[in-house]
């Protein structure tokens, strides 16, 4: 970290040999009543729109006014087979073969989905394993499937906590519990990346352990699709839920992204929900044929796919086939490590980061304790223009994108801070 500097020259100095600087023109930024571009730090929550996602929309729309019905096979995208144009960007962003990934319906849904197949609890091997302030969506979703297997969610409900004065979690104690419980444990279901802390699990070491002691193991990617490299392939888990309107700067509510191992592509009598999408193309409009399952992801589908949904996608995933997740987490680690160096000034008595300090245990999130503040600090930060995320109890979370956050944002960001705090 001894590499950074301070003062303004040294951010703008950064930005000019940042070969990806100029990606972020291609994204509108939110301005305020006087037409000046705020410090955007929440696309962990909802990221910004490319300039370019309109016209993919509006084709669409062309061709569904010009065409009707007949857009399904002679649009310029045509509409049938919509989602793969998708496949191969998607599993390029996370690591993965193509017949692993799938984009359909939305995140919490398809984790529902993904949890008819891959958590088979028995009466000896029923309890789910997550992390103790997992996102809330995953948690009520995974009570519910306890309910609904007859299992009490309290006592079906295994939580990987931090320790005393600790906020983030430690491996060995998971191992701890897997030696102590693991054989009354079905499932383990990890967000890969903690919506709250920011730090980001070692995915392949959690799944050798699940394994190791006969569970399953899927990841709620949410935070991490589009933020980190989750080689979801050599991880070797199960399965992987993400949604695409956080990095993937697909809109909000946008359609979510599923992964499923190769090794369950062809296992036939998995147990799924199914629905016409998830049927043999070749015979899917012959109507009265009996069942014939889709190998790989694809063959979880259940719907047609919305296809202006699907546009914003493309036109997001189009900008990460050109520049690859390498070279955004690589720009990421300089962002997250020259805001820490500049927080740190602040001095920490004022400042903790709860993050992970190493960048291979966090993505581009950080998030910030300051001492004695409460939400009035968060409300004084978004008045001076700065678009943050505040989480109860007392941590705000800022996320500098690589593709349109520049070092200058961050630099900005923290003289604000500081001014606030004085």
């Amino acid at each position: 970290m001894s590499d950074y500097k301070q003062g303004l020259d040294y951010a703008k100095e950064q930005d000019q040999n940042d070969d990806l600087s100029h990606y972020r023109n291609q994204f509108h930024i939110p301005k305020d009543k006087h037409g000046n571009e705020l410090i955007y730090m929440t696309g962990n929550s909802l990221g910004l729109q490319p300039k370019s996602t309109r016209n993919y929309i509006n084709q669409e729309l062309d061709d569904w006014a010009n065409l009707g019905v007949e857009g399904h096979t002679q649009a310029k995208n045509p509409w049938l087979g919509y989602h793969e144009f998708l496949t191969q960007s998607m599993a390029n962003v996370v690591g993965a073969k193509p017949i692993e990934v799938i984009v359909m319906n939305t995140l919490t849904a398809n984790l529902h989905f993904m949890m008819v197949s891959f958590y088979k609890p028995t009466q000896k091997r029923y309890k789910i394993l997550i992390e103790s302030d997992a996102f809330p969506s995953d948690k009520y979703a995974i009570e519910s499937q306890l309910r609904h297997h007859g299992f009490d969610d309290k006592n079906g409900l295994i939580l990987w906590k931090p320790r005393k004065n600790e906020e983030l979690l430690r491996c060995e104690d998971l191992e701890t519990i897997l030696k102590e419980q693991g054989d009354e444990i079905a499932l383990i279901m990890i967000g890969g990346v903690n919506y709250y802390t920011g730090q980001f699990f070692d995915l392949k070491k959690i799944t050798e352990l699940g394994h190791k002691y006969g569970c399953l193991v899927g990841f709620d990617c949410a935070h991490g699709a589009g933020n980190i490299e989750l080689n979801l392939h050599d991880s070797g888990a199960d399965f992987a839920v993400w949604c695409t309107y956080k990095y993937l700067n697909s809109g909000p509510g946008s359609l979510a992204g599923c992964f499923v191992h190769e090794r369950h592509a062809h296992d036939k009598n998995l147990n799924r929900f199914t629905g016409w999408w998830s049927h043999n193309k070749q015979t899917r409009f012959n109507m009265r044929d009996e069942f014939d399952v889709l190998p790989g992801a694809e063959g979880w589908q259940l719907s047609n796919p919305p296809i202006l949904s699907m546009a914003a996608i493309k036109a997001s995933l189009d900008m990460f086939d050109e520049v690859g997740i390498k070279k955004l987490t690589e720009k990421s680690k300089k962002l997250t490590s020259y805001f820490e160096f500049l927080l740190k000034q602040l001095g920490e008595d004022t400042i903790k980061i709860i993050t992970p300090s190493n960048p291979e245990e966090r993505g581009c999130q950080l998030s910030i304790q300051v001492k004695n503040a409460n939400k009035n600090l968060h409300n004084k930060l978004t008045e001076a223009g700065v678009i943050s995320d505040w989480r109860e109890p007392d941590v705000i979370r800022c996320a500098p994108a690589p593709f349109y956050n520049s070092f200058q944002d961050i630099y900005n960001l923290v003289e604000k801070l500081k001014n606030i705090l004085n």
